[in-house]
């Protein structure tokens, strides 16, 4: 029988070994931005086109590199940072020319352009697919610059699995802001597309986070600082007012490397209990610096996830000094016992002199006497006021009711709310109705009970008219009176360029649009002015995370989207009319059992099983 191992081609290994290190174009650009980091550079410029699937181009003034390091940094185990095992545990650097560049190389068509300041010349190095051309001499300036191009030419499956390119640019765009910020005092740029999106100088920390994210982003910041022994924090975390339900504004930066970490933004969010909106995140840009023996970086290939030696000190910490920059700045409200507020002047008083209080007395008054001491006769007995009877008017109770109570007393007296206009009220039925705990819909029929969830009714209704717009060539429109501005970050923009079809064949009509603001000139008729900014935070946050979610369409996931940012939350209290409409719409859909979101709507309580529960 033939033997049935083998080694693997090295090219096999190569393009392997390359499915860890590069999921996508995002991918690439964090391990050539990290090494012109590494090699120096005071400059760094990223070019990338079609979203990084065409091309991916990083040019630095480092120190370059000599034509040996050029033909020995895509080799495969090819590095510079480590020497000895030992060395895993104190790396310092994110890894300067190597490790990856042997792995993009197998996938993709690389040019690699480098030259030292001491050298005359230059050295220009091709390889596509993992076969290597003769390095060659060239004329460059002092440097490295590496273009990546065609993506996963020579593996289909990988490339065909790629998102569109405005997705994979809007990743692209993420790690260049995380390198971004954790280096202030390097001058980046981004172009794609052939176009500037960004010209950051070198600065410090608060500049940087203002250039990446707008001038708003200025009077939102709080600083944090804390040093102990195990731990050196600082960076900026934003006040609660201005939290989001859209992710992408939390940064966790470790010894100036970008990590991921659930549990220290559990201490981030246990900090902030009390404060925050429900369903809302705060931004927050916090680095802390740890030794190099205290924590593990390589036990993801993308180095994101680190390995702490003390994870409960660092919580502890982290929680104990967000509280306090909180506190500090007047954010969280503190108790002081030793400050007397009774001592504090208003402001509308601090320039006014003291008064001293005149003070004028009749020592001829007698209360008992009905004579003053003037002589004429006064009355000190208080008049009532005229027409008091109007106060009382229509305040009597009917004949009848008092005493009786309503035969069905669910409802708590809190003022209900009315979800539809009276008008659409016209030629429903009556229809026995109650709610029961906010959150349901008790009605009575032939068999028994129907309980009815109040939100994923709401939501079908909701999503079959918005389905509805999507097959109309001009779906209906509220036009404002005056239009809507909303600022977003740059990369909340993109999601929005991701949406823009979308939004539009919902019936959203938009005006000018900047590098991070959006004009608004109309609105879905579904959709009340009062809440477009709430609505847009809420569906920049599921569009984020949703892209494997199995929709028909971009309309059909739209149209989810909005079914579930507009309908009623559970809690809202609703009155008679606005149940019976919505049980009237729902029965009109043409599926009534089922969510749009795969949920049971609404279950029957027979008379048997209900006679069973009182036995």
């Amino acid at each position: 029988m033939a033997d049935r191992i083998e080694l693997l081609p090295e090219h096999v290994a190569n393009q392997i070994a390359a499915g860890e290190v590069v999921q996508r174009p995002a991918s690439v650009v964090k391990e050539l931005l990290e090494n012109a980091i590494d090699a120096g550079a005071g400059r760094v410029r990223l070019i990338t086109k079609d979203g990084g699937k065409t091309l991916i181009q990083v040019v630095d003034d480092g120190f370059g590199m000599s034509p040996a390091d050029a033909g020995m940094c895509i080799q495969r185990h090819a590095t510079s940072k480590i020497r000895k095992a030992e060395d895993l545990f104190h790396i310092r650097t994110k890894g300067f020319r190597g490790e990856a560049l042997a792995s993009i190389a197998a996938i993709a068509h690389l040019e690699v352009l480098t030259r030292r300041d001491t050298d005359s010349l230059g050295i220009r190095l091709k390889v596509a697919g993992g076969k290597k051309e003769a390095p060659e001499e060239a004329v460059c300036p002092r440097g490295t610059s590496v273009s990546v191009k065609n993506l996963f030419f020579n593996i289909p499956a990988r490339r065909n699995f790629l998102k569109s390119p405005k997705v994979e640019y809007r990743h692209v765009l993420e790690e260049f802001q995380r390198v971004a910020l954790a280096h202030p005092d390097i001058a980046f740029s981004l172009f794609h597309n052939d176009s500037e999106l960004f010209q950051l100088p070198a600065s410090n920390l608060r500049k940087r986070i203002v250039h990446l994210f707008g001038t708003r982003m200025n009077n939102r910041l709080v600083p944090l600082e804390e040093e102990t022994q195990v731990l050196q924090l600082g960076g900026f975390i934003c006040k609660p007012e201005f939290a989001k339900k859209s992710r992408g504004g939390q940064f966790f930066f470790v010894n100036s490397r970008f990590i991921k970490s659930p549990y220290l933004h559990h201490a981030v969010m246990n900090a902030y209990e009390g404060l925050l909106k429900p369903d809302t995140v705060p931004g927050y840009f916090i680095f802390m610096q740890v030794p190099e023996d205290s924590i593990d970086i390589n036990i993801h290939p993308t180095k994101t996830e680190i390995k702490f030696e003390d994870e409960q000190s660092l919580y502890a910490i982290l929680r104990s000094a967000i509280k306090h920059s909180l506190g500090q700045f007047n954010i969280r409200p503190v108790l002081d016992f030793e400050h007397d507020q009774n001592l504090e002047t208003p402001y509308e008083y601090k320039d006014r002199g003291a008064v001293m209080p005149e003070v004028t007395v009749d020592r001829n008054f007698n209360p008992f006497s009905d004579t003053g001491s003037s002589g004429p006769t006064k009355t000190y007995k208080k008049a009532l006021p005229g027409g008091w009877e109007a106060l009382y008017e229509g305040l009597e109770a009917p004949a009848g009711e008092v005493g009786e109570q309503s035969e069905w007393v669910v409802e708590s007296d809190v003022r209900t709310a009315s979800l539809f206009e009276p008008d659409s009220l016209k030629g429903v039925n009556d229809v026995f109705s109650l709610q029961v705990d906010r959150k349901f819909i008790l009605t009575r029929v032939k068999s028994g009970l129907l309980l009815i969830d109040q939100q994923r009714a709401h939501q079908r209704v909701l999503y079959e008219k918005f389905l509805e717009n999507l097959s109309l060539s001009e779906p209906a429109s509220q036009t404002l009176l005056f239009p809507l501005r909303c600022e977003f970050s740059p990369g909340e923009m993109q999601v929005v360029e991701e949406m823009f079809e979308s939004l539009q064949a919902m019936g959203f009509r938009f005006g000018g649009r900047k590098k991070s603001s959006l004009e608004i000139i109309a609105l879905p008729v579904l959709i009340p002015e009062s809440e477009v900014a709430g609505l847009l935070d809420g569906l920049i946050a599921r569009w984020q995370y949703q892209d494997g979610e199995m929709v028909y369409s971009e309309g059909d996931r739209m149209a989810r989207l909005l079914a579930r940012s507009v309908a009623t939350r559970p809690g809202t209290p609703l009155d008679a009319l606005s149940r019976q409409t919505l049980i009237n719409d729902l029965f009109a859909c043409r599926e009534t059992q089922w969510s749009p979101f795969n949920k049971k709507i609404h279950t029957t309580l027979s008379v048997e099983e209900l006679e069973k529960k009182l036995d």
